[in-house]
């Protein structure tokens, strides 16, 4: 199987006061369902979800989908916890590579994570996103080989130490696709008065 991709949604959501930032709405989709199916609409492999394991609302919200539901034990640790927990799904199904991407990305499209998928080779080196200015980003392709890499890592940074040891291939996506992210009710708020200025 060359690729696998995981959409990273086991974070706690403490920035936005109480709403689930996975859970708003855009166009009436909850911005998780959103970006699944946009995932799944893309063909790339077999998709898989990080979730915490208590939380049924994130869950109900990928009801009907192809995908698997991946719960994370530690999910409290931070970042690092839904990496081992993907990184392990990925080589269970014998993946020649993983796609990380963060569920918090509301611009990047189906062409989107076509585009980075065709530029990751079996054997390969890693693959990132950046924004068009050349800024790193998500999603993040990861060989097989670096896959076992995950267990060591911790807490919230996620795997920068990985790709710092072995720079990736960057790929630039239009716009901010690979780097606007919504945090806060403030990041909500903003992005949609932009969206609708368009």
């Amino acid at each position: 199987m060359a690729l696998a991709v995981s959409l990273l949604a086991a974070g706690r959501s403490r920035r936005m006061r109480g709403r689930d930032k996975l859970l708003e709405e855009i166009d009436g989709v909850p911005l998780l369902r959103r970006q699944a199916t946009r995932i799944l609409a893309a063909q790339i492999g077999p998709l898989a979800v990080t979730l915490p394991q208590d939380q049924t609302s994130r869950a109900a919200a990928l009801a009907g989908l192809d995908v698997t539901r991946l719960p994370v034990t530690d999910a409290e640790e931070g970042l690092a916890a839904s990496l081992r927990t993907a990184g392990r799904w990925a080589a269970e199904i014998d993946a020649e590579g993983l796609m990380l991407c963060p569920a918090d990305l509301p611009d990047l499209t189906v062409d989107d994570f076509r585009r980075l998928a065709a530029a990751f080779t079996p054997g390969g080196i890693s693959v990132q996103a950046t924004a068009e200015d050349g800024t790193p980003g998500h999603p993040v392709i990861f060989p097989a080989d670096l896959l076992s890499s995950f267990v060591t890592l911790s807490g919230d940074i996620g795997a920068r130490d990985l790709l710092r040891a072995r720079p990736p291939r960057l790929v630039a996506l239009p716009g901010a696709h690979a780097t606007t992210d919504l945090d806060t009710p403030e990041d909500w708020e903003d992005w949609r008065k932009d969206r609708h200025a368009d």
